[in-house]
Parts: C-alpha cells; sequence; structure tokens
C-alpha cells in the first residue's frame, strides 16, 4: 500500500486551519492526562463554585450572644439573645502557561500524517498543576497568601522531648512516646475550643509515616504495626467511633519553623478550610504569533487555600530531623 504524502503549507497563514484542529486533539489528550503527584485535593477541599471570572469572593459570618436565666411567673425582663454578623472578602488571581510551534513543525506534521508533538503541552499543563499545587500547600509570596503547612492562624508546638537524649525526633521515641504525640495534638483541638472541634485527618512528613508503618507493637514479632494501631486506636476514633484519615504529604518534611518535620491534624472539610479555584485549568484557542510562529496556552484562577475556621486545626513540630 502507497503511503499518502500530504502537501505541505505555502505560509503559516495557509496552515493556520491545520494548527487549529490539532490544537483541539491537543486539548483532548491533555485533560486525559492525569497527575497522581500533584493531588492537592486529597488534603485540601476544592471548591470551583462562583463565577470563573470573579475578582474574588465574600462571605458572611453569623455569631449568637446571650444566655437564659430563672425567672418568676411575672417575669417582664426576659433576656433576649442577639445575633451579630460580619463579612470577609478573598481575591482570586490568574495563572498560565504555554507553548509554540513553527512553520517547520506544522509543515513536517502534515507532510507524513504525524500529529503536531503534545509533549510541550504537557509540559505546561503539568506546570500549572505544579503551581496550583503549591499554592495549596504553602501559598504564595508574591499574593502573601500561605497554605495548608504553613499559616500563621494555626496554633503551633513543639512536640515534647522525650526521646533518647531529651530528642523530639520519632526516630528516638517508643511507640508509647509516639502516640502520646499524636493523642496530644488531637486533644488540643479539643481543648483550645471546649470541645466544640476536633481533628479527623493527621498528615505527616514522609518519613515519619514510613516510620509507623515499619514500627511492629510489642517486641517486633507481632503482626500489627505502629500505623494500624493508631488508625484504630485515637482519641478521635474513641469520641467518634470514627477512624482517623492518616496520610504523608512532602511539604511537610521541612515545614517546623526550624526546617524540620511538621505533623498537621486538621477537620478536612470547606468550612474549615478550602482550595479556591473557581477556574480549573482551561485551554485556550491557537493563534498565530509572528510570520512563522504559532502559540497556545493554558489558564487558571485561584484564591488559593483559606482557613475559615483555624481552631480546628493545629501543627507539632521537630517530630524529624530537618
Amino acid at each position: 500500500m502507497n503511503q499518502i504524502i500530504r502537501q505541505p503549507f505555502a505560509d503559516a497563514q495557509a496552515a493556520f486551519p491545520f494548527v487549529i484542529s490539532q490544537g483541539r486533539n491537543i486539548e483532548t489528550r491533555i485533560y486525559q492526562r492525569r497527575y497522581p503527584t500533584f493531588n492537592y485535593g486529597a488534603h485540601v477541599p476544592v471548591v470551583t463554585e462562583g463565577n470563573a471570572w470573579a475578582i474574588g469572593t465574600m462571605f458572611f459570618t453569623v455569631d449568637i450572644v446571650g444566655e437564659a436565666k430563672f425567672i418568676s411567673g411575672a417575669a417582664n425582663d426576659l433576656p433576649f439573645s442577639a445575633a451579630t454578623r460580619d463579612q470577609a472578602a478573598h481575591d482570586y488571581a490568574m495563572i498560565g502557561a504555554g507553548w509554540e510551534w513553527n512553520l517547520e513543525e506544522v509543515n513536517q506534521s502534515a507532510l507524513y500524517g504525524i500529529p503536531l508533538s503534545d509533549v510541550k503541552a504537557m509540559s505546561s499543563s503539568q506546570a500549572i498543576e505544579r503551581m496550583l499545587n503549591n499554592i495549596a500547600m504553602v501559598g504564595s509570596t508574591e499574593k502573601s497568601w500561605t497554605g495548608l503547612v504553613n499559616s500563621t492562624a494555626i496554633s503551633r508546638i513543639d512536640v515534647a522531648a522525650t526521646g533518647t537524649g531529651s530528642s523530639t525526633f520519632w526516630s528516638a521515641k517508643t511507640n508509647d512516646q509516639i502516640l502520646q504525640d499524636i493523642n496530644d495534638l488531637l486533644g488540643s483541638i479539643r481543648d483550645n475550643t471546649a470541645e466544640v472541634e476536633w481533628a479527623d485527618s493527621l498528615r505527616l512528613p514522609p518519613e515519619a509515616f514510613r516510620l509507623l508503618n515499619n514500627r511492629r507493637l510489642g517486641a517486633g514479632d507481632g503482626v500489627l504495626n505502629l500505623l494500624d494501631y493508631l488508625r484504630k486506636n485515637n482519641v478521635y476514633t474513641a469520641e467518634t467511633g470514627q477512624q482517623l484519615d492518616i496520610q504523608p504529604l512532602r511539604e511537610l518534611a521541612n515545614a517546623s519553623q526550624d526546617g524540620g518535620g511538621r505533623m498537621l491534624a486538621y477537620r478536612r472539610d470547606e468550612e474549615v478550610l478550602r482550595f479556591h479555584l473557581p477556574m480549573p485549568r482551561r485551554v485556550l484557542q491557537p493563534r498565530q504569533k509572528s510570520i512563522m510562529g504559532y502559540e497556545q496556552g493554558a489558564i487558571a484562577r485561584t484564591g488559593g487555600t483559606e482557613w475559615r475556621l483555624p481552631g480546628a486545626a493545629a501543627y507539632a513540630d521537630e517530630i524529624t530531623a530537618p
């Protein structure tokens, strides 16, 4: 069978319809690609509500004040309750990345019947996802945003120096001492909020997570490791009957004030925190940018991670070495 050879385009303008059709194919392949490494949605609730082009979001809070008291049957001074209202705003910003082709690439693609390479598009798309993940986890200094692992609104402590040689690191602690560190952090959220809030999620530096998984109970000949035991035996599970969600998070490896490992306990709920993503990654139409060049891009709009109820979270530092 003879191979069909396509006629190359004479100029960039003639090639533009081909670029348009190829751009749409590449867009489809971009959205078929998955980026499990940047799975910020597993740790921060992602909120996509609202208009994609809004400058930000505004929300209102309501609190109730007042209390009951003893009264007589003829009382005319009943204590009345009152509601106080407040509002807050959070701004959005746009990010983007692009890729380009030249006339030579387009003509060779048409000549040999080979689709335009999607490598550049994948790279740009991955750059956007990487930036969204970084914003979700640690915020942006340019925008003065903090993230999941470094918010100044969250209470912070160093774990007890009860390990060998007065060390705080889990590698120098016994199983019981490690469990005490975790339960102390979970319990601090209950104490600090007068038993109102609790933490249903625990995020650990990868080194600390692996240590829990590798430590076996008893004299080392048991079949239950420390991680399995912790999921079922902690103050949150004892109080609610629900299993504690424990996952590793690489951004915690050096998140402490001294560059060591940080542990995060929090209630993973949109009411507590949210990652604003009013416009998830969106691919733009290709366009001719010069005599022999074309370009295409992708954009997204985000407001970063917003902690709305910081009392439902707490940090504990120095569980692993820097």
